[in-house]
C-alpha cells in the first residue's frame, strides 16, 4: 500500500511538471520505472481521489493520448470570471517575453519558445493561458506532436489591435543570436508599453 501511494504521488509530480502537454502511459512507465499495469492503477487511484474530494479543484483526464491535471468542469463559471476580469497586476518579464514570442512567431511550440529564451517557459505559458491571452492552436506535424500556441481575441482587445496584422513592426538588423533576441524583446516591450498606456489595462 505504501509503494502504491508513493507511485501515485510520483505520477502526480510528473504530471504537474509536464503541465498542459501531459504525459502518455509509455512516458510515465519509463519515468517511474514501473510496469504499465501499475502505472494505470496509480492513475486511477489519483483520478478517484480527485473526484471524491470536494476540496480539490483539479482532476486527471486523458486528452489526446496524454494524461493531464486539469480543472474540474464544475468550476468553469468561476474560472470564466477570472479570465474576464484579470487582475491589474503587471506581467512579469518572463511572461512578457513569452507573450512576445508567441505573438510574433505563432503558431509556436513550447520547445521553440524555450530555445529562443534559453530557459524553460512552462510557468509563463500557464500564466498567459490563465489570463486568457494565449491558447492551444493545434499540434505540430513533427515527432511528439507538440502543442502549438497562439494569441487570443482577448490579447487583441487588451492591446487595442484590430488583427495580428496590426502588430507593431520589429526592426530587422544583423546581429548575433543573442543580439537578435535582445532586440526582439526590447522592441516588443517598447511597442506594447505604448499600446497599453494609450488604451489598455495593465496586465
Amino acid at each position: 500500500m505504501e509503494n502504491d501511494a508513493r507511485l501515485a504521488g510520483m505520477i502526480e509530480s510528473f504530471l504537474f511538471i509536464a503541465g498542459d502537454e501531459g504525459l502518455s502511459v509509455e512516458q510515465l512507465t519509463i519515468l517511474t520505472e514501473c510496469q504499465e499495469e501499475d502505472v494505470l492503477a496509480a492513475i486511477e487511484r489519483l483520478r478517484t481521489s480527485y473526484d471524491e474530494r470536494d476540496d480539490s479543484g483539479i482532476t486527471l483526464k486523458l486528452l489526446g493520448g496524454t494524461y493531464r491535471l486539469v480543472t474540474k468542469a464544475e468550476f468553469a463559471d468561476d474560472l470564466k470570471r477570472l479570465l474576464e476580469n484579470p487582475t491589474p497586476k503587471s506581467m512579469t518579464q518572463a511572461s512578457l517575453e513569452v507573450l512576445a514570442i508567441i505573438a510574433y512567431k505563432q503558431p509556436v511550440t513550447r520547445v521553440e519558445i524555450d530555445d529562443l529564451r534559453g530557459v524553460k517557459s512552462e510557468g509563463p505559458i500557464s500564466t498567459l493561458i490563465a489570463k486568457g491571452l494565449i491558447m492551444e492552436k493545434g499540434r505540430s506535424e513533427g515527432s511528439g506532436r507538440a502543442i502549438l500556441y497562439g494569441t487570443t481575441d482577448l490579447f487583441l482587445d487588451r492591446f487595442g489591435l484590430e488583427s495580428l496584422e496590426r502588430l507593431p513592426p520589429l526592426l530587422q538588423e544583423e546581429e548575433d543570436e543573442a543580439g537578435e533576441t535582445d532586440l526582439f524583446m526590447t522592441k516588443f516591450q517598447e511597442a506594447f508599453a505604448m499600446e497599453n498606456d494609450e488604451g489598455g489595462d495593465d496586465l
